[in-house]
């Protein structure tokens, strides 16, 4: 299996086989909300698109983050911690972030599309290996910090056939998580509530293989639909 890597702006081109990842914290917080009973999530690409779905599925709930915090009108952030214990049995999700579902939405020609991060890592694996691809891309939406990067080479290790340790990896998200939040929330531009909030974030983050499921997307008429795929 040949294992190439894109970014946001060069995945428009990946074909065959992609793996979307975004360890902090859209597709931590899409795993927590499809282990809580959620049926889908759209990801979708601008904050008044994801409002304008809403109008479209008034039943729809609409989660992500501008900026890191919720943009108004939105029901939730992009806040793993914030959906532990909810009820989203059978509900319609929309999830708009400013990385993890940018990658989606971009990786127009892959034919076959998976989300990521670390709670799934050993489903996702799973879930390619099943398919026996000659090749996969694996996309680090935010290449720039250490946790997607840190994903895509766990995960990398573990297609190839290995049994890779995930504490150096794990290590590598706390610490390029709270670079985000030091040395306070007035240098972040958040309110300090936000920055406890990432901070309880990072520990399910960190969370590897908490969920026996892969977060499959798959593109139907009404548009890009995230949905968990056991393994």
């Amino acid at each position: 299996m040949e294992i190439r890597t894109a970014t946001l702006e060069t995945c428009g081109a990946a074909r065959g086989v992609v793996i979307v990842i975004d360890v902090i914290r859209a597709f931590t917080t899409a795993a927590v909300a499809l282990a809580a009973g959620a049926a889908e999530i759209m990801p979708v690409s601008g904050v008044e698109e994801a409002r304008q779905c809403r109008a479209r599925w008034p039943e729809a709930l609409v989660m992500g983050e501008e900026g890191g915090l919720p943009p108004a009108g939105f029901d939730f952030g992009n806040s793993p911690s914030a959906l532990l214990g909810r009820d989203l049995g059978g509900r319609r999700l929309i999830q708009r972030t400013g990385a993890g579902t940018q990658g989606l939405v971009r990786s127009r020609q892959a034919e076959v599309l998976f989300a990521a991060s670390f709670v799934c890592a050993a489903a996702t694996v799973r879930a390619v290996q099943a398919l026996r691809p000659a090749a996969v891309t694996l996309l680090p939406t935010d290449h720039l910090q250490a946790e997607d990067p840190a994903c895509a080479e766990y995960l990398a290790a573990a297609l190839r056939g290995e049994t890779p340790d995930p504490a150096p990896y794990l290590a590598r998200v706390r610490a390029g998580g709270l670079t985000r939040v030091q040395p306070g929330p007035a240098d972040q531009g958040w309110p300090e509530w936000a920055v406890r909030q990432f901070v309880a974030d990072l520990d399910l983050c960190e969370a590897v293989d908490r969920y026996r499921f892969a977060m499959r997307a798959e593109r139907r008429a009404e548009g890009l639909v995230l949905t968990a795929q056991p393994t």
